[in-house]
């Protein structure tokens, strides 16, 4: 499978069902009186990033991955983000970035050394092993924090909001 293909799209599709999340757990708050600054405070545990951290993280890595693959420069968010709806924007910028990209800008991808800023001098992953070991992985455990925290809160969700629509097709 090509690297657009296990990157791109799933990228654009999960921050699109974290969307869909961000949209019930506003009803869920507006429901229930809770304030919006308390729903995107909340968190698992103390020393985890609250809500609103874990979804600027995720749609940080989001842009990251393809820019680093096909060597672009990819968009700056501030994490200036205080409500719903500026998340929500987020994403939506986010997801215009990644629909910038077609397979044809990750030709040579696989021969390009991933530098990451935490790595020491002279250190670096292929875009394999970045993409497979560190950068979904990563983007995944913020996304999946973000929706243990709105499922600890009561916010109605379940496995497939997590999965989120799928293609399936008849025989």
């Amino acid at each position: 499978m090509h690297l657009y293909d296990v990157t791109v799209p799933q990228l654009a599709h999960t921050l699109t069902n974290l969307d869909r999340w961000l949209t019930k757990a506003g009803e869920h708050a507006a429901a229930k009186g809770m304030p919006e600054d308390t729903l995107l405070g909340s968190r698992l545990a103390p020393d985890q990033f609250a809500l609103v951290r874990q979804v600027q993280v995720a749609t940080d890595n989001a842009k990251f991955v393809p820019g680093r693959l096909a060597g672009k420069e990819w968009p700056s968010h501030p994490d200036t983000e205080t409500t719903l709806e500026q998340l929500r924007a987020r994403i939506a910028s986010v997801k215009s970035y990644l629909a910038t990209y077609q397979p044809a800008d990750f030709e040579g991808a696989h021969e390009r050394q991933i530098v990451l800023p935490w790595m020491q001098k002279g250190q670096h992953m292929t875009a394999a092993d970045y993409v497979v070991q560190f950068a979904l992985p990563n983007f995944y455990f913020h996304v999946v924090t973000a929706y243990s925290i709105m499922r600890h809160l009561g916010i109605a969700l379940g496995k497939m909001d997590y999965i989120g629509p799928i293609a399936i097709r008849n025989a």
